[in-house]
């Protein structure tokens, strides 16, 4: 027999919320070290094993860059470090917040959302400095510069393709 008085556990949607931080949280990890992996990347200098750090969110472009693609990406990257400082310097704060959120007790689904959002807006912010670095010098190469490119993003893109192939 079932006692009257014993409360019926009521499920949560904990679950969920936990996987979408999970989520979150690796995006933000994974974007902050390709940051930092191209800041300290352009740091380095440029030896002959010193191309643009592979783990930079470039995906298949790094690989069809030239060395003075890398080389120009560098630069223009040094050009705007204050940038990358200050985002990280909000992406931690923003992380704090959701910290808190997470541990605020009664919890509030809003400000933990509000949080996240804060952190896939800054995140949109980084992709697109990395994209409107690419695209500047795509609009600086040559026509002989851009269609080497070309070719060689699409080899990069087959064999991706077919894992490495």
């Amino acid at each position: 027999m079932s006692d009257p008085q014993t409360p019926v556990p009521v499920p949560t949607p904990a679950a969920t919320t936990s996987r979408g931080v999970k989520i979150a949280l690796a995006i933000s990890v994974a974007l902050n070290l390709a940051v930092a992996g191209l800041v300290l990347g352009a740091r380095l200098g440029d030896g002959p094993s010193r191309g643009m750090p592979r783990d930079m969110s470039f995906g298949p472009f790094s690989e069809a860059l030239s060395d003075s693609d890398r080389r120009a990406l560098r630069r223009a990257l040094m050009d705007r470090v204050g940038e990358f400082r200050t985002s990280r310097e909000a992406a931690r704060a923003e992380f704090e917040t959701l910290l808190a959120s997470l541990r605020a007790e009664p919890f509030d689904p809003e400000a933990m959302k509000s949080a996240l959002a804060a952190l896939e807006a800054r995140n949109a912010e980084r992709l697109e400095l990395g994209r409107s670095l690419i695209e500047t010098r795509l609009l600086e190469m040559t026509s002989e510069e851009r269609q080497a490119f070309a070719d060689r993003l699409e080899r990069g893109l087959r064999r991706g393709g077919r894992n490495g192939d």
